[in-house]
C-alpha cells in the first residue's frame, strides 16, 4: 500500500524460503507449532492512517463509557450466572477493527467493523512484526508502536496492564482448554515475557473467598497458589457451547483482581455498535427492533446486509445477505441478542502476488488501572480475498492471513 516499501517487498525482500523461516522462527519463539495462518507479508501504511484511527478509536469507547444511559442499558448485555460483582471503572483491553473503504472522492478511509473490549494477542503479535523485520532484513527504521513506544516500554505497558502491582506468580491467563486453543503461542510469550502461567477454568481451587492454581514447576508439583489478579480469556460464548463449567461462580464476591473484568466483554461488543455516532460507523439496529419497524436507514437491498449474533467470537454465525426466511426462522424470543448491520465493502488495498488483497486492521489498546487514559499500542492486520477476514475463513488461500501494520518513522 506504501511505497517504495511494497514495490521493494514484493519484488526483493520477499521468497519462499524467507517465508519458510520466519514461520520456522516464529515456532521457535512462541515454543508450539503455530496453528493459524501467518499471512507472507507485513502491510505497511501510513502513519497519519493508523493514527486516525486510533484517534476514532478512543473517542468511540468514550462515547460508551462517559455515557450513564448506555451504561445503564448495557447491563442487559451481561448474562446473569456471568454477572461479576465489583465492576472495574474501565476496560483494560480494548480492540477496535477497521476496515479500509474507497469514499465518493476515491480516497480510502477507515470504516468500523466492530469493537471488543477484550484482549487480543498482543505477544505473539510483538514477535510476529519483530520476526518480519529481522527475517525478511527489512528496513530497520519502520515502526510498529504508537507514540514513538520502544519495544521494552511496550512490554512495560504489557506489565502493567495485566500483572499491576502483584507479584508474576499471583497472576493468572485463564482460558477454557488452553492446550487446544491456537492461541497457545500467545500465552506461551506471556509466560516467557511476564512470567504469567496459563490455568484452565476448570482446574483452579476455591477456599473461602479466595482461588488457588497448581504453579507449574513447584515443589513436587503440589504447592497450591493463591490467584491475586486473573489475565481473562475465557469466552463465556465457548464455555457454554461446549457445556464447561469453570470451577468458581462468576457470580461469587471473590478476593480478586481482574485485567480485563469479564463484564467489559459484553459491555463494549457488538451490542454497542447500534449506540454509536461517527462517520467511519455503519449504521446497525437489534434484529427485534428491526421487525418492530426500527430500521435505522438500514439499506433495504438484503445483498447489503449482515445478520450477526451478538455473543459469537471469531466471525461464528456471521450471515451475508440474510433472506426474510432467515430472519423470521430466529426465534422472537431471542432476536434481540442478533444485530443487522450495513455490509462494510473494503477495498482491496495491498498489492500482493496473488493480486490485491483487502486488509482489516485491528488496533491494540492497553489501559493499566494506573492511567488515565486508554494507550493505542500496536496493530494487528488480518488479510484476506474472501467475504471473511478471519484466517480460519481464508486458510486455503496465499498471501494472507494474520500480519502486521508497519510504517515509517
Amino acid at each position: 500500500m506504501l511505497e517504495p516499501y511494497r514495490s521493494r517487498f514484493n519484488q526483493e525482500q520477499f521468497s519462499a524460503a524467507r517465508y519458510e523461516q520466519l514461520k520456522q522462527r516464529l515456532n521457535r519463539r512462541t515454543r508450539c507449532e503455530i496453528e493459524f495462518r501467518i499471512c507472507e507479508t507485513p502491510c505497511f501504511f501510513p502513519c497519519e492512517l493508523l493514527e486516525e484511527m486510533a484517534e476514532i478509536g478512543r473517542q468511540l469507547t468514550h462515547q460508551l463509557i462517559d455515557n450513564p444511559a448506555y451504561m445503564e442499558r448495557s447491563e442487559v448485555a451481561i448474562p446473569g450466572r456471568y454477572r461479576v460483582p465489583n465492576d472495574n471503572p474501565r476496560p483494560n483491553f480494548m480492540t477496535v477493527d477497521f476496515g479500509l473503504v474507497r469514499n465518493a472522492a476515491g480516497a480510502l478511509e477507515p470504516k468500523l467493523v466492530e469493537l471488543q473490549a477484550f484482549p487480543s494477542v498482543f505477544g505473539y503479535q510483538e514477535e510476529l512484526t519483530e520476526e518480519y523485520v529481522q527475517t525478511y532484513g527489512l528496513d530497520e527504521s519502520l515502526r510498529w508502536h504508537f507514540g514513538g513506544m520502544t519495544s521494552s516500554q511496550y512490554w512495560e505497558v504489557l506489565r502493567r496492564t495485566i500483572i499491576g502491582d502483584h507479584a508474576p506468580e499471583n497472576v493468572i491467563l485463564t482460558e477454557v482448554e488452553p492446550h487446544l486453543q491456537k492461541t497457545r503461542p500467545d500465552f506461551n510469550v506471556y509466560a516467557d515475557r511476564l512470567g504469567v502461567q496459563t490455568v484452565d477454568v476448570t482446574q483452579l481451587r476455591k477456599e473461602g473467598n479466595r482461588l488457588f492454581y497448581l504453579r507449574e514447576g513447584s515443589q513436587n508439583g503440589t504447592r497450591w497458589t493463591p490467584v491475586e489478579r486473573i489475565f481473562n480469556r475465557a469466552i463465556v460464548d465457548e464455555m457454554e457451547r461446549k457445556g464447561i463449567t469453570p470451577s468458581f461462580d462468576y457470580r461469587d464476591d471473590l478476593q480478586v483482581e481482574w485485567a480485563g473484568q469479564p463484564n467489559w466483554y459484553f459491555r463494549i461488543s457488538k451490542f454497542s455498535l447500534p449506540f454509536l455516532q461517527h462517520p467511519s460507523v455503519p449504521r446497525a439496529v437489534f434484529l427485534d427492533e428491526w421487525f418492530r419497524g426500527e430500521r435505522d436507514g438500514l439499506p433495504e437491498d438484503r445483498e447489503n446486509l449482515l445478520l450477526k449474533p451478538l455473543y459469537s467470537f471469531a466471525g461464528k454465525g456471521i450471515q451475508f445477505a440474510p433472506t426474510e426466511k432467515d430472519l423470521q426462522e430466529i426465534a422472537p424470543e431471542v432476536r434481540s441478542s442478533y444485530l443487522l448491520q450495513e455490509r462494510v465493502q473494503f477495498a482491496p488495498v495491498i498489492s500482493t502476488p496473488c493480486g490485491p488483497t483487502q486488509a482489516e486492521v485491528r488496533v491494540m489498546y492497553c489501559w493499566p488501572d494506573d492511567t488515565p487514559e486508554m494507550i493505542p499500542v500496536t496493530c494487528l492486520v488480518r488479510l484476506g480475498r474472501g467475504l471473511m477476514m478471519g484466517v480460519d475463513h481464508n486458510r486455503d488461500r496465499e498471501w494472507i492471513g494474520g500480519s502486521s501494520a508497519l510504517f515509517p518513522r
